[in-house]
């Protein structure tokens, strides 16, 4: 798992493509880029233990910089350049930053950051005025590793679709590098990573996932083919090209690839997948079954959070046994518990709470971190779920998306699922509106295959629901629009919430 070592054996094979271009970077040339850029944060005075932060694209400039901070025990955080202005510049005053690297194509985002801690910028990728571009940066720095490496961290923050995002401060390991973190390991022992490894990353490297299992695919000396963008055509060409081993994916890109013809499904092969891996947002169970039954029984979900304090696996054969479960707890105990903080027997719903876990703290946030955990030291998500007879969880909703109609509890999730493979549905979000009589009425927000809805679709999804869900949980109104997601696949719902803040909006 030591860089310097695995460049000396894979030399010249690829340790990252990206899959649109083909732009490749050696196991060789990311040894020598990031040893050059550890050199140059050593130089600024940076030491184990503080911060930069990272703004670009999904592009091979990404990986020099994480590994060179990660071979000098530094923190990092990945900043999501979706984010606002004043979001982002939060997240880079928050991480108490001293270097910032960004690319040229975001110049303007870096540009309103402003951070008291941020002592230095450069560039990567084009040149920007008043800014140092890295390239040149570390011209004559010596390419051969520092003395005394240690293992950095990422810093992630959330995706803040309920309020301003909260950065998950780990704890740094403290070892020398080369030692790994915990899911590099998990990696290997639990998924099967080799340096036989060709892993597909479609989504966002500022994500918890796309980043950290990319890494780890070179921690194993594989190789990690990462998409600028998830396209579903175009992620089954990669697997074809490269002969793709390991994927991961979210539910709704499960969707799109289903939903693509069946000449372009069928015209590329995928038997070269041994794990396809999901994860992020609960999976419909029709959709599960359809891609198993595409794919065969390759398909591994898992349940977690960037805060690290439980990890639910479940293969094939277990669920299709136990249909919509996200599995057992490898890390962490998990508790069902009512809103007194009283334990729930099997099969009623509560949050969910695991105990037996690893401290975190919300960085900056002591209020935060508090609400996290109960009495016991326990830690939640926020997630909503119950567990069977077995001890396998399954989950409902978040409890912030939770709709109370009438004293009724009713889950967005269940109705998202029933609608997610109607052929005339794109996209689809369930939220509850402001209504005078019932507190909430449910309204779906849906995104038309067909690029148009009207009366007629919305009285022909309604019927469809009324046969697949009880009478109560239907919609009582549609609306045809976008559908906002972050590329993670989770729905910015405080968006969709702030368009219908009117009572009884239509």
């Amino acid at each position: 798992m030591e860089l310097t070592k695995l460049a000396a054996v894979h030399k010249d094979k690829p340790a990252v493509i990206m899959g649109e271009t083909g732009e490749s970077l050696s196991y060789a040339e990311l040894e020598r880029r990031s040893n050059q850029i550890a050199r140059l944060f050593r130089d600024q005075g940076l030491e184990p233990g503080d911060h930069i932060a990272i703004l670009m694209e999904n592009r091979l400039d990404y990986f020099p910089v994480v590994w060179a901070a990660q071979r000098t025990g530094l923190l990092y955080t990945p900043v999501n350049w979706h984010l606002s202005a004043e979001e982002a510049a939060y997240v880079v005053e928050n991480c108490d930053a001293r270097i910032l690297v960004f690319s040229a194509q975001l110049h303007e985002l870096a540009e309103a950051v402003v951070a008291p801690a941020l002592e230095r910028r450069y560039v990567v990728g084009g040149e920007i005025e008043g800014v140092q571009s890295l390239d040149d940066a570390v011209v004559g720095l010596e390419d051969g590793p520092l003395d005394g490496q240690v293992e950095g961290y990422y810093m992630f923050y959330s995706s803040g679709t309920t309020g301003r995002p909260k950065g998950i401060l780990p704890k740094l390991p403290g070892q020398a590098f080369g030692g790994g973190l915990p899911i590099d390991h998990m990696m290997g022992s639990a998924f099967g990573f080799t340096d036989e490894t060709v892993y597909l990353s479609p989504g966002p490297l500022y994500h918890a996932a796309p980043l950290a299992w990319s890494l780890g695919t070179v921690r194993h000396g594989g190789t990690a083919v990462v998409m600028g963008k998830f396209e579903a055509e175009l992620a089954l060409r990669l697997i074809d090209r490269y002969h793709v081993t390991h994927a991961q994916f979210v539910p709704t890109m499960f969707v799109r690839m289903l939903k693509l013809p069946a000449d372009l499904r069928e015209g590329q092969d995928v038997s070269s997948l041994q794990l396809v891996v999901h994860a992020a947002a609960p999976c419909p169970v029709e959709v599960k079954e359809q891609m198993i039954g595409w794919l065969g029984p390759k398909v591994v979900e898992f349940y977690s959070g960037s805060e690290g304090t439980g990890f639910f696996m479940i293969d094939t054969p277990t669920w299709l046994s136990h249909k919509g479960s996200v599995g057992r707890p490898v890390l962490g105990v998990v508790h069902i518990l009512d809103e007194d903080g009283i334990e729930l027997p099997p099969g009623e719903i509560g949050t969910v709470w695991f105990s037996e876990v690893n401290p975190f703290e919300y960085h900056g946030d002591p209020e935060k971190t508090a609400g996290a955990f109960n009495d016991k030291g326990w830690n939640t998500l926020g997630d909503l779920g119950h567990v069977d007879e077995e001890g396998f969880l399954y989950l409902s909703d978040r409890r912030t998306d939770l709709i109370l109609s009438g004293g009724v509890n009713i889950y967005p999730r269940e109705i998202e699922d029933a609608l997610a493979l109607h052929p005339r549905v794109a996209d689809v979000a369930v939220i509850g509106i402001p209504h005078a009589e019932f507190g909430q009425s449910v309204h779906a927000v849906v995104q038309p295959a067909t690029g148009a809805g009207g009366t007629d679709l919305e009285d022909e999804l309604i019927a469809y629901l009324k046969g697949r869900i009880a009478r109560y949980k239907v919609p009582r109104t549609v609306s045809f629009e976008t559908v906002p997601r972050l590329p993670s696949g989770k729905i910015l719902r405080r968006e969709l919430m702030k368009r219908y803040e009117k009572e009884d909006a239509p």
